[in-house]
Formats: structure tokens, sequence, C-alpha cells
């Protein structure tokens, strides 16, 4: 690394915001700083839509805080930069200079220049083409192509300094972890629910997460199994706390009293409940699960009507309109696939029915479900609860 090596971070729809455009972005700066701090330290600063992340250390992790900044929801593209004097001179001897192995492996090259400060004498085609012109020079065995380079050398005209960089590598997008809200997230150990899970924090939600056990019918591996999904969530969260809630009184009380075809769906409902209370503690102000139209028996739409009958928060489900493929993609490229397939039951698969019912009306599973004494084996679950931070 260069010793003035930084990072230039890029903003998405938070520029789209009005007049409360600038908690956006201090959100997203603070965001930013706590999540490179484990990396060394960095001062990160915002100007001209554009986050700053400079280390002031020579020990700074460049390539974990590079790794880290991609992740950070808001950020729309990174590069990686070196700032120097606001002359072609200074500008052509980095570029020469840092983007020397990037020369060595390309065939062609071009100059993109974008001059944010407006009083700078040369407009962005004359930089690009003095600089280009000087590169051209430099590395006679790269030739100039301006439709499809192998290389494009990036020019900023910025405030203080001019900055050089290749071509930007996405960023995770979205908004500020914190702008949308929170919320209490269903988080089981299958494919879904850490799907949606990201999607609602890449909308600026702040997320806890509840889990569901069932010993001796669930293992410490199927726990310890999702406490790993909330790890590798952290990554782009942050910090979570993950409540675990005993839920084995009341499936056995389920299976003992009701209707076969009923016991997934009083169970979902319980969870929901269970969830609520949770949340209504918490201070959030809405529900997030991972299911999917359609996709199983307990997630068809008068399904997901007899579960919603026992909230009176928002249930927010981005998967809805997903099939599988989709879901299975985004696992991957989050990182909470492989994870995911690990072959530890959680609570949702505990005494499954042969039969469940697909088009069940409210009133009927209101019925089955009277013969349980309900607040009591809520207040039971309630009191067994834990909660444990998981950190990046």
């Amino acid at each position: 690394m260069r010793q003035n090596e930084m990072f230039l971070l890029k903003l998405g729809e938070v520029v789209l915001k009005g007049q409360n455009r600038r908690s956006f972005e201090d959100r997203l700066v603070a965001n930013t700083a706590r999540r490179l701090k484990s990396c060394g330290s960095f001062q990160v600063y915002i100007r001209q839509s554009t986050i700053y992340a400079e280390p002031t250390t020579d020990t700074c992790d460049m390539e974990a805080a590079y790794a880290a900044a991609r992740q950070v929801f808001g950020v729309v593209s990174v590069a990686r930069a070196v700032p120097c004097e606001k002359t072609v001179e200074s500008i052509v001897e980095t570029a020469r200079d840092y983007l020397a192995d990037a020369f060595a492996s390309a065939k062609s090259f071009k100059v993109e220049s974008k001059r944010a400060d407006k009083n700078y004498p040369l407009n962005s085609i004359q930089l690009s083409q003095a600089v280009g012109g000087e590169l051209a020079e430099a590395f006679p065995h790269v030739a100039v192509d301006v439709h499809s380079p192998d290389l494009t050398v990036h020019v900023e005209i910025r405030e203080k300094h001019a900055y050089v960089h290749a071509p930007a590598v996405p960023g995770a997008g979205g908004l500020p972890v914190g702008m949308g809200g929170h919320a209490i997230s269903l988080l089981s150990g299958g494919l879904d629910s850490p799907v949606s899970s990201w999607m609602m924090a890449r909308r600026g939600v702040e997320l806890e997460m509840v889990h569901f056990v069932s010993p001796p019918y669930t293992s410490q591996q199927a726990q310890d199994k999702v406490l790993e999904l909330a790890h590798l969530l952290t990554a782009y969260c942050g910090r979570l706390r993950v409540h675990i809630v005993p839920f084995t009184e009341i499936q056995e009380q389920i299976r003992k009293n009701c209707p076969e075809e009923y016991f997934t769906l009083i169970m979902r409902r319980f969870m929901m409940r269970l969830s609520q209370a949770i949340a209504r503690r918490a201070g959030a102000k809405a529900l997030i699960t991972g299911e999917s139209l359609g996709q199983v028996a307990s997630q068809t739409m008068m399904a997901l009507g007899v579960t919603d009958d026992v909230t009176e928060m928002p249930v927010l489900r981005p998967l809805i309109g997903m099939d599988k493929v989709e879901i299975i993609r985004l696992s991957r490229e989050i990182g909470t696939y492989d994870t995911s397939i690990l072959p530890y039951e959680d609570c949702c698969t505990v005494f499954t029915p042969r039969h469940p019912a697909t088009r069940p009306k409210v009133e009927d599973v209101c019925a089955a479900e009277a013969k349980l004494d309900v607040d009591g084996l809520m207040a039971r679950s309630l009191e067994g609860e834990e909660w444990i931070w998981v950190k990046p």
C-alpha cells in the first residue's frame, strides 16, 4: 500500500433525500467509521456526496477495510485512491506510480475525469486529454481506447486535492442502517430468514433477532448455526442482539391438544405473539419474516391471514414475491448459503403435520387454539428468554 492510499465511498439514493438528507449522511458517516474501527485508525468525513476514509497510521489493514467499506449499507461504490496536488504533472506522476501494475497488464486505457471543483481551470475533457497524452507517452505499449479499454484511469478534482484511482467496485447500496426504524426479525436456521433480514437492513432497518429453540427436539448445534448466521449478517448490520426463546412446552401442548392439520399454523401464531411482545419491550415497531407466497402450506394467502390475526404490528415480508432460486442466489451473494444448508433442524420442522391445512379459516384455527392456555404458555416462554450479543 502507498502511505497515502485511502478510500472514496460514493453515496447512492441518499443523495435523493430532501431536507433530511443531512441526517442520512451523518448516520452513514458514523456507520462507516464504526465498521472501519476494527481495521485500524481511520479519519472518516463527507464532502460533496462522497465519504473519505483516510488511514491515520501505517498499521491499518487496508484489505479488511476495503472489504468492510463495501458492506456498509448506503454506499453504492468504493474506490481505492491516492490524493495529489491539482496539477496535471502531479496527477500524471501519481497515476504512473499508483497504477503501474495495472498498466503493466493492460493493452489499452483511457482517462475519465470529474471536476467537482468548478473553479479548476481545465474542464473534464481537457483534463482527460492532457493526462491521457502524458500517460500514453509513459506507457507506449498501452494503446489509447476510449470505447472499451482494459483500464480506465479515474481522476477526480475536488476541494483540496485531486484523486487518482482505477474503477470503483460496487458497494452494498440501500440506506444507512438506523434510518429505517427498528424491527424484530424471526431468524430460523434456513435459507429464507437471513436473506429477508439482510434485505430489510439494506432499507435502513435496525434489527434484533428472535430465535425459537425446542430442546431436546432441537440441538445446540442448531442454535449455534443460527448464531453463526447472525454473525455473518453483522458484516452488513453491525452488532445484533439475538433473543433465544424456549418453545418446547408450546409445541408439545399444540401436539397434545390441537388438530394435526393446524400444528404449523398455531405454532406460527405463538411465534408472532412472542415476537411482538419482545418487540414492544425493545421499542421495535415491526416484525420481519422470511415467508414467500405459496412456498409451503403455511405460506398461502389464507394461512398468512391466520398468522397475522394475532399481531398488531406491521409484518414485513421482503421475500413474499420471490421464488427459491432467487432466494438461493441472494443467500450465496451475502455469504449465508453454506451455513443455512448445514443439516441441523430448527423448531419449525418439529411435529410437522402430514397433511397441513392450506385454506384455513381464522375462526377454525381460533377454535382449535382455544384448548390451550395461551397466556400461561406465553408467560412461561418469555420467562425463559435469554439474549446474546453477536458482534462483527
